[in-house]
C-alpha cells in the first residue's frame, strides 16, 4: 500500500505512486506533470507542425486541462468536460495499466497512439447507447469499423458504477489486446486508423484518457514500453 502524505493546497491527500516491476507510473500522484491537452486530433497533422506550433499549442492547452481536471489523492478527476489528458511522451509497443471508476450516462475511452479508442461507456439500458453497442460493454475497439474483430468486447466485464475498473492494455504494432476485470475482451484484434482506414496505426503516438459527459476518476496509471525481442515474441504467438 503506497504511503499517503496531506497537500496542505489542496486539502486531499496526494499518494507516492509506486509502480510495478518495470512499469512507470504516468500519474504521479501529485499533479498533472507530464501531461498536456488533446481533443480527437489525427495526430499526423499536430506532429507535422513546427517546432514554435507545437509548443504554442501544447501551452494552450494546459489552461483547459487544469481547468477541467484536478488530483484528489491518488485520483485524476476529470469534471466530463474540456480535453483529453496526453501524455508528453510517445509511445510504441506498450503494456498500459490503469483503473477507472466513472458514473451513470458517461462516455470515456483510452486513445492508443492517438487513435480513439478503447471505449468506457455507460452499459446500461438507461445509458441510452444499446443501440450503437454500450449493451456489450466496455473495453472494444469501438471505432474499428463495423463487424471487424475487436469492435465489440467478447464479454460484458464492466462493473456496477461506484466500483474501480480494471483495465490492462497491450499494444504491439497495430494489435491490441484488452482485459478488463482480467477478463479478455480483445483478443489481439487490428486497431484501425480513425483518421485513416487505410493508413495503418503510426508508429509512436501518445497515449490518452479521453472524456465527456459525465465524471470519470483515474488512478494506478502505469506503462511499460515493450522491446523489440518482446514484440516479436508476441507476434511470433499470435501467429502460430
Amino acid at each position: 500500500m503506497s504511503a499517503l502524505f496531506f497537500t496542505a493546497c489542496s486539502g486531499f491527500a496526494a499518494a507516492e505512486v509506486k509502480a510495478p516491476e518495470g512499469f512507470t507510473a504516468l500519474f504521479n500522484g501529485k499533479d498533472l506533470t507530464g501531461w498536456w491537452g488533446l481533443k480527437t486530433e489525427n495526430p499526423a497533422k499536430w506532429m507535422a507542425l513546427s517546432k514554435e506550433d507545437f509548443a504554442k499549442k501544447k501551452k494552450n492547452s494546459i489552461a483547459n486541462i487544469n481547468k477541467h481536471w484536478s488530483v484528489e489523492g491518488d485520483e485524476l478527476v476529470n469534471d466530463g468536460h474540456g480535453m483529453y489528458l496526453t501524455t508528453d511522451k510517445n509511445y510504441a509497443d506498450f503494456e498500459l495499466l490503469l483503473e477507472y471508476k466513472t458514473v451513470a450516462k458517461a462516455d470515456s475511452g483510452v486513445y492508443l497512439r492517438g487513435l480513439p479508442q478503447v471505449q468506457i461507456w455507460d452499459y446500461t439500458k438507461e445509458g441510452g447507447k444499446w443501440k450503437i453497442g454500450a449493451d456489450k460493454g466496455s473495453g472494444g475497439l469501438w471505432n474499428n469499423s463495423k463487424g471487424a474483430p475487436g469492435k465489440d468486447p467478447l464479454v460484458l466485464a464492466d462493473k456496477p458504477f461506484g466500483e474501480w475498473n480494471s483495465m490492462r492494455i497491450i499494444m504491439v504494432g497495430d494489435k491490441v489486446t484488452v482485459y478488463l476485470n482480467d477478463k479478455l475482451v480483445v483478443d489481439h484484434a487490428t486497431m484501425e486508423n480513425y483518421f485513416d482506414r487505410k493508413g495503418g496505426a503510426p508508429e509512436k503516438g501518445p497515449i490518452q484518457l479521453q472524456t465527456h459527459g459525465g465524471e470519470i476518476r483515474w488512478r494506478n496509471v502505469f506503462v511499460r514500453e515493450i522491446g523489440a525481442e518482446e514484440a516479436k515474441k508476441i507476434k511470433a504467438k499470435k501467429q502460430g
